[in-house]
């Protein structure tokens, strides 16, 4: 079974959320209702992934999701510290071209 960690730290409108471990089939839900419960006043989330080991399309999909959220109440989303392997991820699916990514 795969494992995944989620600290939040929240600053005003700004939400940072630090994601440790894999992000998958069996763990992207949780990354996902985890976010979304406390976006409701966020205008600006931070995804932390210098500690994420490993991203499936399945959380591929929960960061379009958040995106699309985001974007659409005019707030922004950014993916930051990308390890690699996540980084290659990015890059070979177009997600480095979609989403602020910051290295």
């Amino acid at each position: 079974m795969s494992e995944l960690s989620i600290t939040k730290k929240r600053e005003n409108e700004k939400l940072t959320i630090f994601a440790e471990g894999r992000v998958d089939t069996s763990t992207s839900d949780l990354l996902a209702k985890e976010a979304k419960a406390d976006l409701d006043d966020i205008t600006d989330l931070e995804i932390n992934v210098e500690n994420l080991k490993y991203i499936s399309s399945s959380g591929l999909r929960v960061l379009m999701s958040l995106n699309k959220i985001m974007t659409g109440k005019g707030g922004k989303l950014t993916v930051v510290k990308p390890t690699k392997m996540v980084a290659e991820v990015f890059d070979v699916t177009g997600f480095s071209n979609v989403l602020n990514i910051v290295k």
